[in-house]
């Protein structure tokens, strides 16, 4: 009968918002930052295009974009240590979680106000000094906000955990994309090639008092203010050098370099493929790399489904509905935005695929890192041979493949760490930079009359199968310490 319904209905909803051992309220509102993460980073590639055809740079000119962006987080990460060699301690056990959170998302905001000169005077420099300035302030957000991903619960689940949060962060890179273009190019139906870079300043500046007010919202919310750490007390002083040579670290710090390197890259050279191999207008190529960012979205909603402290039933349903609907945000972000939908319905056969891979891994990061980097690999090799809208939803399926290999990275880098968590995720978060160094080599590549911008795809082949490289290797050096709990990952999903 209908009341029964109800009731189990509640009772479905009540499992499904119950996460073992998490403190959800938390959670959610330490999610918030990632989508900030993500608006920024799938802008820059709407940026890229922009400047270029504005300002008349070259390819790898252009790409000192994801450089400045990206390097950033490199010299945030320096300076994180720097001050916690000079007062002794972890800065983060000194100004607390929530504290460090809020002053990293003021000193992006303080970077968004440049761009007001960069658009007005027309200034390469200065648009590269704003996209800097934000980064130092999301390597701060970064260093804070990925340990508290996975210490917020069972350290089973931590990776899904983070996937989960990656997929709310992948609500930005969706959108992001398209809000910018639309600030720049207006409705994507009148086909305008408007490039006046003062409607540029907009979105960034309604982005910088956003900021502000998160800055806000987390001094004063649930968000943990310091991480239990077992077996040792808070106040120890940790010696980062003496982590830098852990092989699990440097391996780790390798890995989050070569993958941001992949995501990153595969992302901001695809335009240029578009332009020279299908003619395609800078407007035009907007909901491309939004369902690039867009794929990331969809494969971590699939893997989140993990996290729940639900029967077998529903998370198997929750893995199906899931990447469904952010596949469904995806396009209805587009066309509400004036973009032709119906070109993207064959992708859904690429959807159906990272489900199936999804399955079969089972949320284990080990595995997942081994199957979602072969079929990455793959999917770029495809790309490079294929030609036309083949070999772009190729290169865009890749978003798909990158979508939990953070998570997994993160994952393994850290397990077991215990009171080195801080200086080993921060160490990590230096290696950000590769997606500004990787997409600068790709488009030197690309501008080789020898290599050319498709075959440039090879330098990410080689960073997937070093990333299944590690996975295996550093599975097996956790095994031999006696680090066993990412085994039980796999029955988690």
């Amino acid at each position: 009968n209908l009341s029964s319904r109800v009731i189990k209905l509640n009772c479905i909803l009540v499992e499904i918002l119950t996460m073992k051992k998490t403190n959800f309220s938390a959670f959610g509102a330490l999610i918030i930052i990632f989508f900030f993460w993500g608006f920024v980073a799938s802008s820059n590639d709407i940026l890229i295009p922009v400047f270029k055809k504005a300002l008349n740079l070259k390819q790898d000119k252009a790409q000192l974009i994801s450089v400045a962006f990206y390097i950033a987080y490199t010299v945030g990460s320096l300076i994180y240590f720097a001050i916690s060699g000079l007062l002794k301690k972890d800065l983060l056990k000194i100004l607390g979680y929530r504290n460090g959170l809020a002053l990293g998302l003021i000193i992006s905001a303080l970077g968004t106000l440049l761009f007001i000169p960069a658009a007005n005077q027309s200034s390469f420099p200065l648009l590269l000094g704003g996209l800097f300035t934000v980064g130092i302030g999301f390597a701060l957000q970064q260093i804070a906000a990925n340990p508290l991903a996975i210490n917020m619960g069972d350290p089973s689940t931590g990776n899904l955990r983070l996937s989960l949060a990656g997929g709310i962060n992948n609500v930005g890179t969706t959108i992001g994309p398209v809000l910018v273009s639309f600030a720049i190019f207006g409705m994507a139906g009148t086909g305008s090639t408007n490039l006046e870079l003062s409607a540029v300043k907009i979105p960034y500046l309604v982005l910088g008092a956003t900021f502000i007010l998160a800055a806000i919202f987390f001094k004063f919310s649930s968000v943990p203010d310091q991480i239990e750490e077992e077996g040792t007390a808070s106040t120890e002083r940790v010696s980062i050098l003496a982590v830098a040579k852990k092989p699990q670290v440097i391996l780790a710090m390798i890995a989050i370099f070569l993958y941001v390197g992949v995501e990153v890259s595969t992302a901001s050279n695809l335009p240029e493929f578009m332009k020279l191999k299908l003619g395609k207008a800078e407007h035009e190529i907007t909901p491309f790399v939004s369902l690039f960012w867009g794929s990331l979205m969809i494969g971590r909603w699939a893997s989140a489904a993990g996290a729940f402290n639900v029967g077998a039933e529903i998370k198997q349903r929750l893995s199906i509905l899931l990447p469904f609907l952010a596949f469904s945000i995806f396009m209805l972000a587009n066309y509400v935005a004036g973009h032709n939908v119906s070109q993207f319905y064959p992708y859904l056969f690429l959807v159906v695929l990272l489900m199936v891979a999804e399955a079969f891994t089972g949320g284990n990061p080990v595995r997942q890192l081994i199957v979602y980097s072969m079929l990455g690999a793959g999917a770029l090799m495809v790309g490079i041979f294929a030609s036309g809208m083949v070999s772009v939803f190729a290169f865009i399926s890749v978003g798909l493949f990158c979508s939990t290999l953070w998570p997994c990275i993160f994952t393994l880098g850290i397990a077991g760490l215990n009171e080195k968590t801080n200086a080993a995720s921060s160490l990590m978060i230096m290696m950000i930079m590769g997606g500004g160094f990787v997409s600068q080599w790709q488009a030197a590549l690309g501008t080789s009359k020898s290599i050319g911008i498709q075959h440039s795809y090879w330098i990410g082949v080689l960073c997937f199968l070093y990333l299944a490289f590690f996975a295996w290797t550093v599975n097996r050096m956790l095994k031999k310490q006696g680090v066993t709990h990412l085994d039980s990952s796999g029955t988690a999903h």
